[in-house]
């Protein structure tokens, strides 16, 4: 038998008992054959059914016994018979003994290959275990177990024992179901074998492995802890992902009655000259070029494997570290396991004590990895501790390769737990969720666990197969309609849904969805239709304040700018805004808007960019408010108010005014720190017009979740006072003293 040639037996169970169970076993079965043909067409496979009325195995002729045991095929290279016989078998009448099966299915791979080809021979047995197995001649059932096991121990043989049911069903039995699992973890002890309880079709059509890949190592030398302590160590790939398989072009002019025939087709490729197209180029003329700016820069091969990073082979630790310091989406790529040298004992104990410690101390090693002698690239990875719970399986890691500084990906976005209450689910929308979770639970008590990864079979691969073998028999079939059990992996269970149904219409009701009409044009329209700054609904810039008045427009179309300009600041620094390749984007576009509207003031002639800089404010107020940085927004208003008390631009805070725009408050932004006062006035009598422009009672336009008394102390204020000057001081919350507005018009600002 070649190397990776396997020789299958498959032990199934077609009595009573497994009837209505058995469509998806044809299922499965025909499915590994037919992987078989695509991946192992030189394995062999044999099929035996038992729980029929009629007996047809060699054992019953030589020895007797062995009833109800039927060979439906000897032991063959897979074909399209097997996979049609898999897929119509016969419905049993009687109980059926799986001891005999195994004994039967052992005695034919024994007679095919003697004791060679160990670990090449493998019985799938598939039973659900409802029927009792006979009494021995000799001593006891599980002495019977114990000698099978040790037979097959010396003969190289593996079991895997597909048990379709929950381990935990109710035995209706008087206890036959339950001795009948205890004789198959013997098995399981004892030999070679494996014993999986599948209690749902989905799990059953993952729980038969219907490829076998024999592991390799990876990586066979020393775990290099320092220079004078290394452990043996072998690694292997723990995880792989499952491609799908190659389509490639295969001819059909082959005789069909050429059964070596491969159908490849050879294909060759010349490069010719564009000065001489008649020219054929040969390889040592040809260089491949890099692109470095607009030029091409030619390198030889020879050039380019002197460049190439050449380690030495080794694996070495670089440290230990924190479990909590290793995040979970930083793992890459596939899962290896690091064992001990199978052979040294030292190696073995090292390992499991090194595991342990770990274990103990919540700790993971960083290594690495050169897996390779003449590995282009090296590997950095953690090493997790995984101690067994079981006295036949030794302590292990699992190695997960984390990435360098060039793979990852920087993706700021502010965290919901930074948002203002008013765009925070209340209690009642967090019980719905609540509810909602708990619902949808795939491993709910007393059920088995719903898609766990080692019987959840890929969809798309098992759909690709089936379609395969029904080409192959009809080559102008339809594409069928998605199986029903694999309907199960893809769609929520129709089941679950009926149950949960009560909980999403409340979980609907309370988070109900709302169109937004203004999302339905683009970002660049949005932009090209209307002025920055402005409301879609014509009501200007009105009312700057309100945050629904101006959408914040994520406008990734329009590239990667870097810088705001002259032309269109706004809608620069939006784009600027919604970057995501690095965190410094938002503190520049911040930092470069601030400088523009500075600029914008103070160079205006007659206020004629007041307009321009009011919208560049505005959307500044708006891109702090979403990236949780109102600090930044509320500092650059004070200043600028001072600036412009500097400068003797007091009209364009009057401007400011007019239009309603003020610092971020409360409600907006949750992280902006407040500061209680109470606010007392006070006025002298130096007019004498009596100006009643104060009421009993404002809002501060900081802190607007606040009522502050205004008590006038004396009724009388001087008549060139302006009601804008109130609004000014209580819109940049400045500090007001004598003769900042009216000499008499004073205010306190008393901490609570």
């Amino acid at each position: 038998m070649a190397r990776n040639k396997e020789a299958l037996v498959l032990l199934l169970d077609v009595s009573p008992s497994m009837h209505n169970i058995l469509q998806e076993v044809e299922k499965v079965c025909s499915m590994l054959v037919q992987k078989k043909l695509i991946y192992s067409k030189y394995d062999e496979v044999g099929v035996v059914v038992f729980g029929t009325e009629d007996t047809n195995n060699e054992l019953t002729t030589e020895v007797g016994g062995y009833e109800h045991v039927n060979v439906l095929q000897q032991i063959r290279v897979v074909d399209k018979d097997t996979v049609e016989a898999l897929q119509q078998l016969p419905r049993g009448t009687v109980s059926g003994d799986f001891l005999d099966a195994i004994v039967v299915g052992m005695d034919m791979l024994i007679k095919k290959f003697g004791p060679t080809n160990k670990g090449k021979k493998r019985l799938c047995l598939v039973t659900k275990a409802h029927c009792p197995v006979k009494a021995p001649y000799e001593g006891t059932e599980e002495d019977q177990v114990n000698t099978i096991a040790a037979q097959m121990l010396a003969q190289g043989i593996k079991m895997d024992c597909i048990v379709p049911r929950g381990k935990q069903t109710v035995d209706e039995n008087g206890g036959v179901m339950e001795e009948n699992d205890h004789l198959l973890g013997v098995f399981s002890k004892k030999s070679s074998s494996k014993v999986v309880y599948a209690e749902s079709p989905t799990s059953l059509l993952g729980a038969l492995r219907t490829r076998r890949i024999s592991p390799v190592t990876i990586y066979r030398g020393d775990l290099e802890i320092s220079s004078a302590l290394k452990i043996k160590v072998w690694v292997y790939k723990k995880t792989a992902e499952e491609k799908f398989p190659t389509l490639k072009k295969y001819s059909d002019k082959a005789p069909p009655t050429d059964k070596f025939a491969t159908h490849e087709i050879k294909v060759d490729y010349e490069y010719k000259s564009v000065e001489e197209p008649s020219r054929i180029v040969p390889p040592e003329q040809r260089i491949k070029g890099y692109r470095y700016g607009p030029q091409v820069v030619p390198i030889s091969s020879a050039e380019w494997d002197a460049v190439k990073f050449k380690p030495e082979k080794s694996v070495k630790l670089l440290g230990f570290t924190d479990v909590s310091n290793i995040m979970r989406h930083y793992y890459m790529k596939d899962v290896s396991i690091f064992i001990a040298d199978p052979g040294n004992k030292k190696a073995i104990l090292a390992v499991s004590a090194l595991a342990r410690a770990m274990k103990e101390m919540k700790k993971v090693a960083i290594l690495r990895c050169v897996w390779r002698q003449g590995q282009g690239n090296v590997v950095v990875g953690v090493l997790t501790p995984n101690v067994s719970d079981k006295d036949n399986t030794p302590d292990s890691f699992y190695f997960n390769v984390l990435p360098f500084a060039e793979d990852v990906r920087e993706f700021q976005f502010p965290s919901f737990s930074n948002f203002p209450m008013s765009r925070q689910p209340n209690e009642e929308q967090q019980e719905a969720a609540d509810n909602l979770v708990k619902m949808f639970d795939l491993a709910p008590t007393g059920r088995e666990e719903a898609l766990q990864p080692d019987f959840t079979p890929n969809p798309v691969l098992e759909r690709f197969y089936r379609h395969l073998e029904l080409k192959s028999k009809h080559p102008d079939a339809p594409v069928p309609p998605l199986d029903d059990t694999l309907k199960k992996i893809t769609q929520p269970d129709p089941e679950i849904l009926s149950e949960c149904k009560s909980v999403v219409d409340e979980f609907r009701r309370l988070f109900e969805l709302k169109e937004n009409p203004k999302l339905k044009k683009s970002a660049k329209r949005l932009l090209r239709d209307k002025p920055s700054g402005s409301d879609e609904e014509g009501e200007g810039s009105g009312n700057a304040n309100d945050v629904g008045a101006v959408k914040y427009i994520e406008n990734k179309s329009a590239g990667n700018i870097d810088k705001i300009g002259d032309l269109t600041p706004v809608q620069d620094f939006e784009v600027m805004m919604s970057r995501r390749d690095s965190p410094e984007w938002v503190n520049k576009a911040i930092k470069d808007m601030k400088n523009k509207i500075f600029d914008m003031v103070e160079n205006s002639c007659e206020g004629d960019t007041y307009q321009k800089a009011l919208e560049c404010l505005v959307s500044l107020r708006k891109g702090c408010i979403l990236e949780q940085e109102p600090k930044q927004f509320n500092d650059f208003l004070r200043h600028l108010y001072k600036f412009c008390q500097e400068k003797d631009l007091n009209n364009f805070c009057e401007f400011l005014a007019s239009k309603g725009v003020s610092l971020i408050t409360k409600t907006e932004a949750v992280d902006r720190k407040i500061v209680g006062f109470h606010w007392c006035f006070y006025c002298g009598n130096m007019g004498n017009s009596l100006v009643n422009i104060l009421p009993t009672k404002v809002y501060d336009m900081t802190l607007p979740t606040k009522v502050y008394d205004m008590t006038v102390m004396n009724p009388m204020i001087a008549s060139g006072l302006r009601s804008f000057e109130l609004k000014q001081f209580l819109m940049f919350g400045g500090q007001m003293n004598n003769g900042d507005l009216d000499p008499g018009l004073n205010l306190l600002l008393i901490p609570k």
